[in-house]
C-alpha cells in the first residue's frame, strides 16, 4: 500500500480548496477572454474610418469572426451573473414522529387530569377547545409529555430538540444526496427554547460540519420565523457566491407546556404539537437544474412599534409564577392589520396588470368620491396557484379562505396539516407545501405563496416559482392513500372528526348533557359546512357566518361551565338561547378568536 506523501493535504481539504478556488478561476478566465477579445477587436478595426461603417454586416462578420465570439462571451457573462444571484430550493423535508408519540384527544385529557395541575374548569375549557380547533386524533407530543406526570426539564427538552432536528436534517441530506460538510450556511429558528450551546451548534456538532460554516440561531420570533430564516439565508447567500444554505425550523413543546390555570395561557396547550422542517437552499448555478423552486419574493411586516401589537402574544409568568404565553383580546384585530400591510406590499410585486389597474382605479375613485366607492380587494388567485396558510387553527384557515375566495382544494393543504400535525409553529408552512407535492401536483411555472403570523407582531410571506413539475411523496404524508384525492382527504378528515366527537360525547356523564347538546350543534354545523365546501356550493359569506356561530357557541359553552362552578356569574335567560353572558361575568378576552390566529 503506498504511503501518503508527507505534508500532503487530506482529500477533504483538497476538495474544499477546489470548491473555493474553482468559481474564482472561472471569473478570472472570463475576464481574460473578454479583455483579449476587446483588445483584438479594437486593434483590427478602425471605427473612425468611413469605409468601416459603409461595409455590410456580413462582410464585417467575415472579416472579424471575433465579433460573434465577443457577443457570446458577453451573453454568457450576463447569464452567469444572473444565475449566481438567484436563490433556489433544492429540496426540503418535514419531520414525521414515531407512532408511539401519537396523542389522541382522550390521551391528552387523561394526561392533563392525571398530572393534577389543572382545575376542573381549566380541564373543561381545554377539552372544548380541543374539539373545535381543527386538530385530529393523530397529532404528536414529545416523549416527556407522555410520562406520568409530565417530565419537563432542560434534559428532556434537549432530547426533543435532538429528535426533531437530527431527524429532519438527515432526511433532507439523504434526499439531496449531499453531506453535512457540503453546507456553507446554517440557519436554525426556534422561538421558545434556546439553550447554550445553541441549537445550531447542536447540529454542527452532531453532523461534524466544517469549521467555517456560517451559522445563525434565531429565537423569540414566533410562528412566522420560518419565512424570516429563509430571508436571512437569502441575504447571506447574496454575499457568499456558489454556496448552499440549510434552514431548519422547529418549536420545542417540552419546556413550554403550561401547567397553570390562566385561560389565556391554556390555549397553546391545545394547539401546539411536535414537528419541524429542514430546507436546503442554494445559489450555485450548477444546482439550478435539479432545484424544485426559485425564490421570487420575501415580504415582511413588523407592527412591534404599536404597544397592542407588541403585547398581543406575550410570554410571562402568571399570578402563581408559572410561565406561559398569553394571547390578548387584540390578537385577531392585530393579525388582520398585519395581513393587510403584507398584502399591500406584496400586491404590486405579484398581481397581474388587470388587477393592478382595477385596484388603482378603485383607489382614485375612493379618494375623489369618498363613501361612494367600496374598497376593491384584488383577486390573489390570479397571482398564485397554491396557498400555504399558517395552520394556526381552524378559524384562521377558514377566515383567510373566505377573504381570498379560496376553494376547499386550495385550503386542504393547510387544513390537513392542522388536522394531522397540529400547529407546529414556523414549520407548518412546509408541511402544507409537502402536502401539495404529495397529494396534488405542482406544475412547472406555478407560483406558491406561504404566509405566516408570529409574535411581535409579524406577518411574513414568501413566493416561490416551480422550475419543473413536482409530484413528490413526502414521508410526512405516506400514511394517506396513494390513490386518494384531495377531496377524499377532506371527507376522511370530516368523518374522523365526527367519529372522534361521537366517542367523546358517549364517554361524557349524563349531567353534562346540556353542554353536549351545544357542542353537537356546533359539530353538525361544521360538518355540514365542510361537505358543502367540498362540493363547491358554499359561498364565502356563508362560511363566515358559520365561523361566527362557532365562536358564539364557544363563548356560550365556556361560560356555561363557569356558571356551573359558581365562579363567574350566571347565564342570562335569552329567548334566542344565544348564550350571552352578563356584563359583570369574567370575559374570555377574545380567546375564541385568539385560538384561530396562533
Amino acid at each position: 500500500m503506498p504511503q501518503p506523501v508527507k505534508g500532503a493535504l487530506p482529500q477533504s481539504s483538497l476538495l474544499k480548496q477546489y470548491r473555493l478556488l474553482f468559481p474564482i478561476f472561472c471569473r478570472f478566465l472570463l475576464l481574460i477572454l473578454s479583455y483579449g477579445t476587446c483588445k483584438i477587436l479594437i486593434s483590427n478595426f478602425n471605427f473612425h474610418k468611413q469605409e468601416f461603417w459603409q461595409e455590410s454586416w456580413v462582410a464585417q462578420i467575415q472579416q472579424g469572426p471575433l465579433v460573434a465570439a465577443a457577443v457570446l462571451l458577453a451573453c454568457a457573462a450576463l447569464v452567469y451573473r444572473r444565475l449566481s444571484k438567484q436563490v433556489y430550493l433544492l429540496d426540503f423535508a418535514c419531520y414525521r414522529p414515531a407512532e408511539d408519540l401519537r396523542v389522541t384527544w382522550k390521551r391528552f385529557m387523561e394526561g392533563s387530569r392525571d398530572c393534577k395541575f389543572f382545575t376542573e374548569e381549566s380541564l373543561d375549557f381545554q377539552e372544548r377547545i380541543s374539539q373545535r380547533n381543527g386538530l385530529g386524533n393523530n397529532t404528536f407530543f414529545p416523549p416527556s409529555l407522555h410520562e406520568e406526570p409530565p417530565n419537563c426539564n432542560m434534559t428532556t427538552a434537549r432530547e426533543e430538540a435532538e429528535l426533531v432536528l437530527f431527524g429532519v436534517v438527515q432526511e433532507v441530506l439523504d434526499k439531496t444526496g449531499l453531506k453535512a460538510r457540503d453546507i456553507d450556511i446554517l440557519v436554525v429558528n426556534c422561538s421558545l427554547f434556546n439553550p447554550t450551546p445553541s441549537l445550531s451548534a447542536m447540529i454542527v456538532n452532531h453532523f461534524k460540519m466544517r469549521s467555517n460554516v456560517i451559522s445563525y440561531n434565531l429565537a423569540g420570533m414566533g410562528c412566522s420565523a420560518g419565512v424570516i430564516a429563509v430571508g436571512l439565508a437569502q441575504r447571506l447567500l447574496a454575499g457568499e457566491p456558489n454556496s448552499r444554505a440549510l434552514v431548519v425550523s422547529t418549536e420545542n413543546i417540552t419546556l413550554n407546556w403550561y401547567s397553570g390555570n390562566e385561560r389565556s395561557m391554556l390555549i397553546p396547550n391545545t394547539l401546539f404539537r411536535m414537528g419541524g422542517a429542514g430546507v436546503l437552499l442554494t445559489n450555485r448555478p450548477s444546482d439550478r437544474w435539479q432545484a424544485k423552486y426559485a425564490l421570487q419574493h420575501i415580504v415582511r411586516v413588523h407592527l412591534g412599534s404599536d404597544e397592542a401589537a407588541y403585547r398581543c402574544v406575550y410570554q410571562h409568568p402568571d399570578s402563581k409564577g408559572k410561565i406561559g404565553v398569553e394571547l390578548s383580546r387584540d390578537l385577531v384585530k392585530v393579525a388582520a392589520k398585519a395581513l393587510t400591510h403584507n398584502l399591500t406590499k406584496l400586491g404590486p410585486k405579484v398581481l397581474p396588470w388587470p388587477e393592478k389597474l382595477l385596484f388603482a382605479a378603485n383607489w382614485v375613485g375612493r379618494k375623489v368620491s369618498p363613501g361612494k366607492w367600496k374598497e376593491y380587494v384584488p383577486d390573489f388567485r390570479e397571482a398564485f396557484d397554491h396557498f400555504c396558510l399558517h395552520a394556526g387553527g381552524r378559524g384562521v384557515i377558514e377566515g383567510l379562505g373566505s377573504q381570498l375566495g379560496l376553494s376547499q382544494r386550495q385550503l386542504e393543504p393547510s387544513s390537513s396539516t392542522l388536522y394531522w400535525y397540529g400547529n407546529t409553529s414556523s414549520s407548518s408552512l412546509w408541511y402544507a407545501l409537502s402536502y401539495i407535492e404529495s397529494r396534488q401536483t405542482v406544475h412547472k411555472g406555478d407560483r406558491v405563496w406561504q404566509v405566516g403570523f408570529g409574535s411581535g407582531f409579524k406577518c411574513n410571506s414568501a413566493v416561490w416559482k416551480a422550475l419543473r413539475t413536482i409530484n413528490s411523496q413526502h414521508t410526512a404524508w405516506k400514511h394517506l392513500s396513494k390513490t386518494g384525492s384531495t377531496e377524499q382527504d377532506s371527507k376522511l378528515r370530516v368523518e374522523n372528526t365526527t367519529a372522534d366527537e361521537g366517542k367523546t360525547a358517549a364517554e361524557k356523564p349524563s349531567s353534562d348533557q346540556t353542554l353536549l347538546n351545544g357542542q353537537n350543534a356546533v359539530s353538525h354545523d361544521f360538518i355540514e359546512k365542510e361537505n358543502k365546501s367540498c362540493n363547491g356550493h358554499l359561498k364565502a359569506e356563508q362560511e363566515l357566518k358559520v365561523g361566527l356561530k362557532d365562536d358564539a357557541h364557544m363563548n356560550g359553552d365556556a361560560h356555561m361551565a363557569e356558571a356551573k362552578a359558581g365562579k363567574n356569574g350566571q347565564l342570562k335567560d335569552e329567548e334566542s338561547g344565544s348564550g350571552e353572558i352578563k356584563a359583570h361575568s369574567q370575559p374570555l378576552n377574545g380567546k375564541a378568536g385568539a385560538v384561530a390566529v396562533l
